[in-house]
């Protein structure tokens, strides 16, 4: 069944209690929108697992061959092939998103309230952003058969539930990193990225370094991880360091980048104002990276969470 976890239900009680000694009308709109929440929940848990084997016109179907199917289909052309339910569930996460984003909205300032929220909300960020770097891992010609299988089975577990052990077990990673980066707010200076890099660093655990050490030399992860530290695509910041070398600069701020590009930077702005901001990021950066692969473009092409991820389950 999909419905809120026990701490998000009570949590959304105490905002409903809050809101109703200031803001009637607010709780009013809090309390249909999680009925209708909960609605949907139902709606999709009505639909038949993902596991269940079934014969339609004498063709037998069961788990093991969607498997199969994940693992043959190309990422582009899976959304026909695959259950009514994982299309479901997907949408259940993000209306469960956007649920939460509103209570994020209704009481910014109270950080009792708001911080939990926030918190709900990436860890539906990254069972998103998971199912995605699965999919891609899933045509990754690196990756095994039986990895492959094993991620696959993943992903079933992921829409039949809602999650799934594998990304429940790298979710603390890449919370940390963003929290690491949400403390972090790029300072650009000489845009050699040391500073923010170190700063990231002393806040996470020693997975992260390993990772720093035997993966930095590599020019993609060096270029992904410069375009999360900075927020900038990997072309704006060549273009920016290619001006302060030009003019003799030796440090910048952010209104002097935007003067650089001429335009506002092509990647969304992270803020606390709006934590959905982070998955408009990865997407901005995934499609970047996507696009740079299919034209062989210089510059990094995978998203940082991606090459960070691969990393983990390869080290598995």
């Amino acid at each position: 069944m999909l419905e809120l976890k026990e701490t998000e239900e009570h949590l959304v009680r105490e905002i409903e209690a809050y809101l109703d000694l200031q803001f009637p009308a607010d709780a009013a709109l809090v309390r249909e929108r999680f009925i209708c929440l909960k609605a949907l929940g139902e709606a999709v848990s009505s639909f038949p697992s993902v596991r269940e084997a079934h014969t339609l016109r004498g063709v037998f179907r069961d788990e093991e061959k969607l498997i199969k199917a994940l693992c043959d289909f190309m990422p582009s052309a899976r959304l026909f092939h695959i259950p009514t339910k994982i299309v479901a569930t997907r949408s259940y996460l993000i209306a469960k998103a956007h649920a939460f984003s509103l209570l994020s909205i209704l009481v910014q300032g109270t950080d009792q309230f708001y911080t939990p929220i926030r918190r709900i909300i990436f860890s539906i960020i990254c069972t998103i952003m998971a199912e995605e770097v699965y999919l891609s891992f899933l045509a990754d010609p690196e990756f095994s058969g039986d990895i492959k299988f094993r991620l696959a089975n993943d992903l079933i577990s992921l829409w039949d539930s809602g999650t799934d052990p594998r990304s429940v077990q790298h979710f603390p990673a890449l919370e940390a990193l963003w929290a690491a980066r949400d403390v972090t707010p790029p300072s650009f200076g000489t845009m050699d990225g040391a500073s923010e890099l170190i700063r990231i660093s002393l806040d996470l655990e020693k997975d992260w370094r390993d990772f720093l050490v035997s993966q930095t030399a590599n020019d993609e992860t060096r270029w992904a991880l410069e375009e999360f530290l900075f927020g900038l695509s990997y072309e704006e910041i060549i273009e920016v360091r290619s001006r302060l070398r030009r003019f003799g600069v030796s440090a910048v701020n952010y209104d002097e980048i935007r003067s650089f590009l001429g335009s506002k930077p092509s990647y969304t702005e992270v803020t606390n104002a709006d934590p959905r901001a982070i998955y408009d990021f990865y997407v901005d950066r995934r499609d970047t990276a996507a696009f740079r692969k299919r034209i062989s473009a210089p510059g990094p092409q995978r998203s940082l969470e991606e090459i960070y991820l691969r990393y983990r389950i390869a080290m598995e």
